[in-house]
């Protein structure tokens, strides 16, 4: 395989007061106490099928080149200046997907990802569903055959026999990888969204999607082989 792509996207979820209310009620029962239910509203970009990709971030490990796919007006790809060695291409939800399937398809890539099989893959292929797009792929596959897949946090965990999870922060740093913290995580999108903070957003997804491959490069030749069949 030529070609080895890490991508990470970022998800608004929707707003707690526009989603239904048998729906509401439905995620408010399978919280486990008092505190999770409070949380719910907080957190639903996390539930599949109840938020938007606002971005998703790609990076050529071959190239050493990004490229961000952004909501926001409809732009061909150009080359961005808020990170280096990067493009971007901006459209609505449905043209970023659209985009994304695109170079997936055309490239056949090995895709490169944290938590990619337990998040990124599923959330990309059902928000596509939902909103009549295709996946050219399937992201989630055979969670042993890591040729067409490679998701990070399934090495670092072997295969889920290791059962503590860490951060990319976490083994970023661990791997002397320059560390994608920056002004903005995960957990602080949604309200980045609200904000009108996209361009910020889009610059979080790209350092954390190059990171990621960074990481990749860094175990490539040591742990990477333990789990080739």
């Amino acid at each position: 395989m030529s070609t080895t792509i890490a991508y990470d996207i970022e998800v608004a979820g929707f707003n707690w007061e526009e989603v239904d209310e048998i729906t509401r009620g439905y995620l408010l029962n399978r919280a486990r106490d008092d505190e999770a239910r409070d949380a719910v509203p907080d957190r639903m970009a996390l539930y599949p099928g109840m938020g938007k990709v606002i971005a998703i971030g790609m990076w050529n490990l071959e190239k050493d080149r990004g490229l961000i796919l952004l909501e926001g007006d409809r732009e061909e790809p150009h080359e961005w200046e808020r990170v280096q060695h990067s493009d971007i291409f901006r459209g609505d939800e449905s043209e970023l997907l659209e985009r994304f399937w695109e170079v997936v398809d055309r490239k056949r890539p090995r895709l490169v990802s944290f938590n990619g099989r337990g998040y990124d893959g599923p959330i990309l292929m059902i928000r596509s569903a939902q909103l009549g797009v295709k996946p050219s792929v399937n992201l989630i596959g055979n969670r042993y055959q890591i040729g067409s897949h490679c998701d990070l946090l399934e090495i670092f965990t072997f295969m889920g026999a290791y059962r503590d999870r860490y951060s990319l922060d976490y083994w970023c740093r661990r791997f002397d990888v320059e560390s994608p913290k920056g002004s903005i995580d995960g957990s602080q999108v949604g309200r980045a969204y609200r904000e009108g903070r996209i361009e910020e957003i889009g610059e979080y997804c790209l350092r954390d999607v190059r990171a990621t491959g960074e990481l990749y490069r860094k175990i490539e030749h040591t742990l990477m082989p333990l789990f080739r069949s």
